[in-house]
């Protein structure tokens, strides 16, 4: 099982088992282990937090961590769109360790070929 299908079966258990979901705020490795015999691939040395959003009075928002530029490498794809004339620029928005994932992405085409 994938990262993105456990975690729909964790969302999915924890909002129909109260139960389950107060034991995966308070000790999330252990209750994914247990539950489903699985464990969410994260970076070593990462620590799993999971915070109750569920309510729908409230609105949630999550700081992502600050990147690093000076560490990030450009793919093959990457240098050739920026070699080619376009720069794309990607942002990734993730709401909570198990709720929904939106990602958008927004390209932008420098040069006198501009679509």
């Amino acid at each position: 099982m994938d990262n993105s299908q456990l975690i729909s079966q964790i969302i999915k258990r924890s909002w129909e088992d109260d139960s389950f979901k107060n034991a995966l705020m308070a000790n999330p490795e252990a209750t994914i282990q247990e539950t489903f015999g699985a464990s969410l691939e994260t970076k070593p040395g990462t620590t799993l937090k999971v915070s109750d959003q569920t309510n729908p009075d409230h609105v949630y928002l999550n700081l992502p961590p600050k990147p690093n530029y000076d560490e990030m490498e450009l793919t093959d794809e990457q240098l050739e769109l920026v070699a080619g004339g376009e720069f794309v620029v990607s942002a990734v928005v993730i709401s909570g360790i198990v709720t929904a994932t939106a990602t958008a992405t927004l390209t932008y085409t420098i040069g006198k070929d501009a679509k």
